[in-house]
């Protein structure tokens, strides 16, 4: 079983940067594909970047690509989303998700990005 905790959220100005953290916890973390999403109330949840189980291959949604890097660390049961250039569009709650032969989600972090 693997456990996700996001965390970095907070209140960032328009044009900011922003990197938020994913802890996971088990041994088996390194084979799993890891993904951020993102909603906002009343929408569904959003696909916003992913990468696979060894880092070799990453996505990006078209709203972030060029803004946004997804990247992980195996040895430290850790996943990363550097956020720049920040929008208003972009607030919202990101959550961090294993996907392998099992899948996980984490209980989310706000991100607003304001005036």
């Amino acid at each position: 079983q693997v456990q996700l905790a996001e965390s970095g959220g907070r209140e960032v100005q328009i044009g900011g940067s922003l990197t938020l953290s994913c802890a996971a916890s088990g041994s088996t973390f390194g084979t799993f594909d890891m993904d951020w999403f993102r909603q906002v109330p009343g929408k569904e949840r959003e696909f916003v970047a992913a990468i696979s189980w060894n880092s070799e291959k990453v996505y990006y949604s078209d709203s972030v690509k060029g803004r946004f890097t997804i990247s992980r660390d195996n040895a430290k049961n850790m996943v990363y989303l550097q956020m720049n250039s920040l929008k208003p569009e972009d607030t919202a709650v990101y959550y961090c998700f294993a996907h392998a032969y099992a899948f996980y989600w984490g209980q989310g972090t706000q991100v607003t990005v304001s005036s």
